[in-house]
């Protein structure tokens, strides 16, 4: 199995955020609820969608020697009352970049999501 060295990753997270950035939209992540599907190649269920967040454009706000910080996104209202289990990120083109499973690639102060709640991703760090 081959092993990056921290230097490499790094870049490799900040070509992630750079092609977040990439297309004539906003980069966005949204939230669902229940099973992730296979893979990015794998369309996601809308009806399993529990909020939209809108990332500002440039999303990179610090690179470190540890991780790449985005921005925060936009406050957003949830469209329906669920357990957040994964998050797909678009970018500005509509294309999938990456797929996370809450709780193992993204952190949630609280995955359990009300409609009509407001929710905002405040710290986003890519790590390597």
């Amino acid at each position: 199995m081959s092993q990056s060295s921290i230097k490499a990753k790094l870049a490799m997270a900040q070509s992630l955020a750079n092609f977040m950035d990439s297309g004539s939209q906003s980069a966005t992540v949204i939230f669902y609820e229940g099973t992730q599907p296979a893979g990015p190649e794998v369309a996601a269920d809308s009806n399993k969608a529990l909020v939209a967040l809108i990332f500002p454009e440039p999303c990179i706000k610090e690179i470190t020697a540890a991780y790449v910080e985005l921005h925060q996104t936009d406050i957003a209202t949830v469209t329906k009352t669920a357990t957040a289990t994964w998050a797909r990120i678009f970018n500005g083109a509509g294309e999938v970049v990456v797929d996370l499973t809450v709780g193992t690639d993204i952190s949630l102060t609280n995955q359990n999501l009300v409609l009509g709640g407001s929710f905002q991703v405040n710290s986003f760090k890519i790590r390597p």
